[in-house]
């Protein structure tokens, strides 16, 4: 109603707990709230019904699932256990293109939910679009420093050990899939300590920087230098001359000359960007 009582919504932080085992009477209950007209709201939530997409519009749950976020922000985080269900359920949905429209959105539910429900509600959700077909993957891809900076230290760290599954996809002419990669792994460098990008994002960069497409590769110069920036910073000073030694091993010394390319570019996106100081890079 009015723009006050909508933050009001957003920010208040107590959390309803659902238990699965609800009568129908409790289940019913269960969907009911008092920030817009209940009538309104069962319309809403019975788009997901099979037979109206058979009956009144086959995109129907396309375009419920694209309004879901706008749904949650409305009701507020304590009203989620009447949208919880409903998005299970089109995040199962057999359409492609309704997981592809939530895997979009995906981050900007977590922000609308908080860290607790994103961790009970979201991050299972999560975890099946990276596992899906690749146009869903993208969706979760394009976002995915979004929605790892919400989590948990300890619960983003587990997503270091699947960040090398995004090197593979369904076609391998896929090459905006790997650019994209490369570009949420520039912003990803502020979520990780200098010793989970060494052992965990230094070798998906070196086999980015290899790609057989150029436009991938440019990317991935300016990813190893921001690496190169970071780990100069850390307090570990290893780190960073372990990277230098094997950028000269790896590359300047590669006997294909696309290699030895390949650290010459390297070498000129460290020293424009003042990534080192002129003596550790000479």
């Amino acid at each position: 109603q009015s723009m006050d009582s909508t933050l009001h919504y957003i920010h208040n932080d107590s959390d309803l707990s659902t238990n699965s085992s609800f009568s129908p009477e409790e289940e019913r209950k269960s969907k009911v709230q008092d920030v817009v007209p209940q009538a309104l709201l069962d319309q809403y939530l019975s788009m997901t019904d099979p037979s109206r997409a058979q009956t009144v519009d086959t995109e129907i749950a396309k375009h419920c699932a694209y309004s879901l976020p706008g749904v949650a922000l409305t009701l507020g985080r304590q009203n989620w256990h009447c949208l919880k269900d409903t998005y299970e359920t089109l995040a199962s949905d057999m359409q492609w293109k309704v997981r592809r429209t939530l895997a979009f959105s995906i981050h900007e539910l977590a922000v609308i939910l908080g860290d607790q429900l994103t961790a009970g509600d979201l991050v299972p959700v999560f975890n099946g679009f990276l596992k899906d077909l690749d146009e869903v993957r993208i969706g979760v891809l394009k976002h995915l420093h979004d929605f790892l900076k919400l989590l948990h230290v300890d619960k983003r760290r587990e997503y270091l050990y699947q960040l090398q599954e995004f090197l593979v996809t369904d076609n391998s002419r896929n090459w905006r899939f790997r650019a994209e990669l490369a570009e949420q792994l520039i912003l990803l460098l502020d979520l990780y300590s200098a010793r989970d990008i060494y052992d965990y994002l230094r070798p998906i960069a070196f086999s980015l920087c290899a790609d057989k497409v150029s436009s991938v590769r440019w990317i991935s110069y300016k990813l190893v230098s921001e690496m190169v920036k970071k780990l100069y910073l850390a307090s570990t000073p290893t780190f960073v001359v372990d990277l230098m030694n094997e950028l000269v091993e790896k590359f300047c010394r590669c006997h294909k000359w696309s290699g030895r390319q390949t650290f010459v570019f390297i070498c000129q996106t460290i020293s424009e960007d003042d990534c080192l100081p002129m003596d550790q890079f000479a």
